[in-house]
């Protein structure tokens, strides 16, 4: 719409040969509140919509599971929220990688773990993800997770695991 309405002003301009500047335009107060605030009031118009838009997508609902993703260096800590023990304690363990020379026959290297994470298929879950003293990624790329775990914030996401198998 710009480059059109700046294409109209100068085929206007050209074909009515006009010599010499117009003598009012030098100080156009009108034209310049014009130009200034047309474009600011499109991006507001713009804007809010996208900001609800950024809202709606990080929005979590409906989730039946939370699993607690805890970042340290060399191995992650899970918690499921949702679970207590016989200590009415949070269920949670450790997680580490295997090493080269315990690995089994068909278990892949730096991606086995000694502890799985198991997930329900069928259910809606949110990953709420930390870290303990750097900053860490959560991923699982099978699945679409892709999170940051930052010390100090408390970041989630949400996914639905449809199909039974090992993610990695």
């Amino acid at each position: 719409a710009v480059s059109w309405i700046l294409l109209i002003c100068i085929r206007y301009f050209n074909s009515n040969n006009i010599a010499f500047p117009y003598k009012y335009l030098t100080h156009g107060k009108w034209v310049e509140i014009i130009w200034t605030t047309m474009p600011a009031l499109i991006l507001c118009l713009m804007a809010l919509p996208s900001f609800e838009l950024l809202y709606l997508s990080d929005l979590v609902e409906n989730t039946t599971l939370t699993i607690k993703a805890i970042a340290s260096q060399w191995f992650w800590s899970y918690e499921y929220s949702d679970f207590m023990d016989s200590n009415y304690e949070t269920m949670g363990f450790d997680s580490y990688l295997k090493a080269e020379d315990s690995l089994e026959a068909g278990e892949l290297r730096l991606l086995d773990v000694d502890n799985r994470l198991i997930i329900p298929t069928e259910t809606n879950v949110n990953f709420m993800v930390t870290a303990t003293d750097v900053m860490h990624n959560f991923f699982v790329p099978s699945l679409g997770i892709k999170i940051d775990a930052t010390p100090g914030r408390l970041n989630q996401i949400s996914t639905l695991c449809n199909r039974p198998g090992y993610f990695y």
